[in-house]
């Protein structure tokens, strides 16, 4: 059996901040990750998702928590084709992308350049072992077909050596006309497949598929259950508290999942307030893990 992590996509989040989790003298930047190193042994970098990582960050992350911990990191936004702010990047860039509007797609070269930042500002997690897998989340009009495929082998060259995994949004590549050749594409890619919880009644729904298709990591995120999911706020997305029957349901898939892969991490996205880390801790209870 492989080894199953459990935690949050966030220990920074406002709403888990103001939520009273954090006990008093952890509620700084060091007191928090250092206090929610105690609690789980791995967490999701969400905010490398709007700007690229800094390696003094990384230097910090690396000291604030023990051996082995992991931290599973976002791609950049520029990197998985949403749309991005000039702000997000250096100065000297800006320019670059601001030429890009109107453009069928992103110039190779500034993707390049963005990629060279975005991974040697990480490079500590990765010496130090404390890199999980860099979390490629792809959105909604990345649909199946082969323009998304080269994306996904661009992608996946430019990532060469790194461990890498991919969540998509559009429910297409996890329907059952394309299931398959989606699990052979990650296998071939040698990348992790990213299983979703979320709620099932919507057109945007992807299906709960589980695939393992790297030994090395399984990964699941489990987004919620609200209906108002790509309609409401973020709050509104993702507020939902997890009862133990619906986390129940993933508990035979999760040990499934690890007599597959070395690692699984299991992670809640569901932020608001401290909904998510309590989910956490009972998912780590039902797996028997505390």
């Amino acid at each position: 059996m492989g080894e199953i992590r459990v935690g949050t996509c966030s220990w920074t989040d406002k709403a888990l901040v103001s939520s009273g989790w954090y006990p008093t003298g952890h509620r700084d930047a060091e007191g928090r990750l250092r206090h929610y190193a105690t609690q789980f042994p791995v967490a999701e970098v969400d905010s490398t998702y709007y700007g690229l990582p800094s390696t003094r960050n990384s230097l910090l992350w690396t000291d604030r928590t023990p051996e082995g911990f992991r931290f599973d990191v976002k791609a950049f936004s520029l990197l998985t084709g949403h749309p991005t702010r000039p702000e997000a990047l250096p100065a000297e860039l800006r320019p670059i992308l601001a030429r890009q509007r109107g453009r069928a797609g992103i110039d190779p070269g500034l993707l390049d350049d963005v990629w060279d930042r975005y991974s040697a500002a990480l490079e500590p997690l990765r010496a130090s072992g404390r890199l999980g897998t860099l979390v490629f989340q792809f959105p909604h009009r990345l649909v199946p077909g082969r323009p998304a495929v080269e994306f996904l082998r661009r992608c996946r060259e430019r990532a060469a050596g790194w461990p890498m995994a991919v969540e998509f949004r559009h429910p297409g590549w996890w329907r059952e006309e394309h299931v398959d050749a989606t699990t052979a594409l990650l296998t071939e890619l040698d990348t992790a497949a990213v299983a979703v919880d979320m709620v099932q009644t919507l057109p945007a729904s992807v299906p709960p598929v589980i695939r393992v298709t790297t030994p090395q990591l399984a990964l699941v995120r489990f987004h919620g259950r609200n209906s108002a999911w790509g309609t409401g706020t973020k709050e509104e997305r993702f507020r939902h508290s997890y009862t133990p029957g619906e986390l129940s349901e993933w508990t035979p898939r999760v040990r499934e999942m690890a007599e597959q892969a070395r690692e699984v991490h299991v992670l809640f996205n569901n932020c608001c307030g401290d909904a998510a880390v309590r989910a956490a801790q009972s998912m780590q209870h039902l797996l028997g893990l505390s």
